[in-house]
């Protein structure tokens, strides 16, 4: 029976009897090393990081790409049935996973608060291993994971380690969600200046346009790539329908997925 040359060099693989299975775990495993993880974070809490999370996710979902979610820390009011934190149960909606609470959530603090004042609060430390060892643990599950932070990007996890840290050590590049207020331009900077110290790869900003009194998004898109040298992967407008039809329109429409996917 003939034998052809393999896909890794230097190996060799019959090809005329490869089955789908085993063609699908290649194409799977290719896919893999193709596509990065990304960690999305923002200028600051409450700009919307979760929702642009859960639209990437259901966008990335819809393009037939395995996806795995992170919210390492978590805090506010627990839910009384699932996931603890409503965002973590939002993006594994959008994602469609239901992977244990100890991955995708490894810690959840019942007040809002940032990990390291909740530390002091509640002398309840935060716990980084559980966290990168989460990571890696759904890394191995998916081909693709979006982890999303908590509040800005300097927002303390421990006295001297910030969700810049985590960001560095998981080894990953940060996908930076913004507002159109204005005020956002200065947050913004420095946002990328953190990442940029700290030599954070950044893939783009996105501008989450639900301010009615912000700039025009025409004008932002302008000065913020002028002043970062960052691309700007695009402008999600307020989104009233939250199906998962919708979000893909919507995203699929006003991002460049495609850079995000490079």
């Amino acid at each position: 029976m003939p034998y052809k040359t393999g896909i890794f060099q230097g190996s060799i693989c019959n090809l005329d009897v490869l089955n789908n299975q085993t063609i699908r775990l290649i194409s799977h495993l290719f896919r893999r090393l193709l596509l990065k993880s990304l960690f999305v974070t923002g200028t600051d809490t409450d700009v919307g990081k979760t929702y642009i999370t859960a639209g990437l996710a259901v966008t990335l979902r819809k393009i037939g790409i395995d996806l795995g979610i992170m919210k390492p820390f978590a805090a506010g009011t627990a839910q009384k049935k699932g996931y603890k934190s409503e965002d973590v149960e939002i993006l594994s909606n959008a994602a469609q996973v239901n992977d244990p609470e100890d991955l995708v959530n490894p810690q959840f603090f019942p007040i809002p608060a940032s990990p390291y004042t909740a530390w002091k609060n509640l002398k309840t430390k935060p716990k980084i291993n559980p966290v990168i060892s989460g990571f890696k643990k759904l890394s191995k599950l998916h081909e693709m994971l979006l982890v999303e932070g908590m509040g800005g990007i300097m927002t303390p996890i421990l006295k001297d380690y910030f969700v810049t840290d985590l960001i560095k050590e998981m080894k990953i590049p940060a996908i930076i969600v913004t507002r159109a207020k204005i005020g956002t331009v200065n947050h913004t900077v420095m946002t990328v200046k953190m990442c940029e110290k700290y030599k954070i790869p950044i893939k783009g900003i996105i501008i989450n346009n639900f301010d009615s009194d912000g700039y025009k998004t025409k004008e932002l898109t302008r000065d913020l790539k002028n002043l970062t040298n960052v691309p700007i992967l695009g402008s999600i407008p307020f989104i009233e329908d939250m199906s998962d039809s919708a979000m893909y329109k919507i995203f699929k429409k006003n991002l460049n997925i495609k850079l995000i996917l490079k």
